[in-house]
């Protein structure tokens, strides 16, 4: 059961980062001038989706910091990198963005990583 608290530190973690891509597409890049990114930093902070993206990420940190409580760190932390992999494939699929031989060789070493850390 207190596998729970890893997963959910996961999904939040998913889901902050791609939803924050999202809506922060619709505003276009950063401007250079310092006040047009202080306004451009406010709009974008106003953004509730934006806003549930950074809920999602201290969800993901209470979840963390549950899951300390259970495991010892060198154990939860290999799947730490299960959201680069879900990143990856969903940042593909959600916004197009390239899929390369290098990011797959990258993921299936994190994979062999996660592997073998969490038998330890």
């Amino acid at each position: 059961m207190e596998h729970i608290y890893i997963a959910g530190t996961i999904i939040f973690t998913i889901y902050g980062q791609l939803i924050i891509k999202w809506r922060i597409s619709f505003y276009g890049s950063l401007p250079d001038q310092l006040l047009e990114k202080l306004f451009f930093l406010i709009r974008a902070l106003c953004d509730p989706f934006i806003i549930s993206g950074f809920a999602a990420a201290f969800i993901a940190a209470l979840c963390w910091m549950a899951a300390m409580t259970k495991f010892d760190l060198s154990y939860t932390y290999p799947f730490m990198s299960i959201p680069f992999i879900f990143v990856l494939f969903l940042s593909a699929f959600c916004f197009q963005e390239a899929i390369t031989m290098t990011k797959i060789i990258g993921m299936v070493l994190i994979i062999a990583g996660i592997t073998i850390g969490a038998q330890g």
